[in-house]
């Protein structure tokens, strides 16, 4: 009953109520979208034959997508070109000074890297829709497009690139008037509108006799299990404490207090899972449209629940874990930070020694975090690669729809808080991942 009155303690609050409101508009407005054709293309017979051929990959993507890419509908490129984008700005405020110190000029900043996020979206969306067009053109003969030419290909492109466009701005209306992240709610609706087909997929099985309700039980109980140590995963965290030296200001003692600096047992989220499955099976999927028998090798060894792929994954997952862990995390700025407001580590000399502790504990508990990111993400391969185990619920999928649900309704949460409302846990601490 408490969790029900919370949810309707959200309809109490005109604000909060408006907002889910709206977040849940827009999520419609994208899955509609996400089934309307783009023009000039046979989508069946196209989706049948990318389904096919595209292999592990194209399953990855049309995850991202919500299954518009397998379709070829005007949202094919989900909302990915603008992720690639982001994490290429974030790479290159690293690398490039401007660029860093754009980053470190607060609102104004901000605002100027989010318009060149922009920009890279409809630069990389119109790539990507060029070489989708011209990839379906040159497929079976050109029997998947009804008037081949430029004309098509232009249209294409034009069509792609203002669906991905689209689903941009759906992303930053919600998060500015809406409730959670965006982008990340995006992500999530086409995440969890394959849930359906998945169960389906489950029943039907169970029905034909191919998978047994001994073997089902177990299942449902470890993805019950996934989600739990999901959730107790993120929400982990190692709190450094941190000590502030007393000034005496006039007849005023300031400082002196205690506090903590959190640090996230899972730093960069899911980035390390998605990055390595795109740099893995891009080969692989591409060897797949290739008749030659030592490529066609090569795509089987690098397939998902083969012994090369599993090994190959698991060390790029750790690779992407410390690399992405470095570029947004910055132990020596922030050791020069609390040198500066008077703060310390109790039994650490301020400055290099701070920053040098804090990398060793980010290093251990980074690394603990890759083995959890490894074996959630390795769990459904293990399953169907090595048991022949239908198990559709693990992976990137349940970590992206796991941490998208806790941010989201920490968010709810604090609005419910704030105007004196009884939360969805009862001392109202419930904590959502923090970036």
């Amino acid at each position: 009953m408490s969790i029900l009155s919370s949810f309707q303690n959200i309809f109490k609050i005109a604000e909060l109520k408006n907002r889910v409101l709206f977040t849940l508009a827009l999520l419609a407005v994208y899955r509609i979208g996400a089934h309307i054709p783009t023009p000039g293309i046979n989508g069946e017979e196209l989706s049948k034959f990318l389904l096919e051929r595209g292999g592990a990959l194209m399953g990855f993507f049309d995850m991202f997508s919500g299954g518009a890419l397998s379709r070829v509908t005007i949202f094919a490129l989900g909302i990915m070109p603008y992720i690639s984008a982001s994490i290429i700005l974030q790479l290159l405020t690293v690398v490039i000074p401007t660029l860093g110190r754009l980053a470190k000029e607060g609102e104004r900043g901000r605002k100027k890297i989010v318009q060149y996020t922009r920009y890279g979206t409809i630069l990389i969306s119109a790539i990507q829709s060029f070489g989708i067009a011209a990839g379906i053109e040159g497929m079976g003969e050109g029997a998947f497009v009804q008037t081949p030419g430029w004309p098509f290909r232009l249209m294409t492109m034009i069509t792609l690139t203002s669906g991905t466009a689209f689903i941009m701005w759906l992303g930053e209306q919600i998060t500015e008037r809406g409730i959670g992240n965006g982008i990340s709610l995006i992500i999530f609706a086409g995440i969890v509108a394959r849930f359906p087909n998945a169960i389906i997929d489950t029943i039907r099985l169970l029905r034909i006799g191919e998978l047994s309700l001994i073997l089902l039980i177990p299942l449902v109980i470890m993805m019950v299990a996934v989600i739990g140590v999901i959730v107790f995963v993120e929400r982990g965290q190692r709190k450094i404490p941190i000590q502030y030296a007393k000034r005496v200001v006039g007849r005023k003692i300031y400082g002196g207090q205690s506090t903590h600096l959190p640090l996230r047992v899972n730093t960069a989220g899911v980035i390390p899972p998605i990055f390595a499955s795109s740099v893995i099976m891009f080969p692989a999927t591409l060897a797949g449209f290739i008749s030659i028998p030592w490529v066609q090798s090569i795509a089987r060894q690098l397939t998902p629940g083969t012994v090369m792929y599993t090994i190959i994954y698991v060390g790029m997952i750790f690779f992407f874990c410390y690399f992405y862990t470095a570029i947004i995390f910055n132990p020596v700025d922030i050791a020069d930070n609390l040198k500066k407001y008077g703060g310390f580590i109790p039994g650490i000399r301020p400055g290099q020694n701070t920053s040098e502790y804090i990398y060793r504990v980010l290093a251990r508990i980074t690394f603990g975090g890759a083995v959890y990111l490894s074996v959630v993400c390795i769990i459904p391969d293990i399953l169907r690669g090595y048991f022949n185990v239908p198990f559709y619920f693990g992976g990137t999928s349940l970590l992206i729809v796991v941490g998208v649900a806790l941010d989201t309704i920490s968010q709810i949460e604090s609005h419910l808080m704030t105007r004196s409302y009884e939360g969805f846990l009862k001392k109202g601490k419930f904590r959502g991942r923090r970036g």
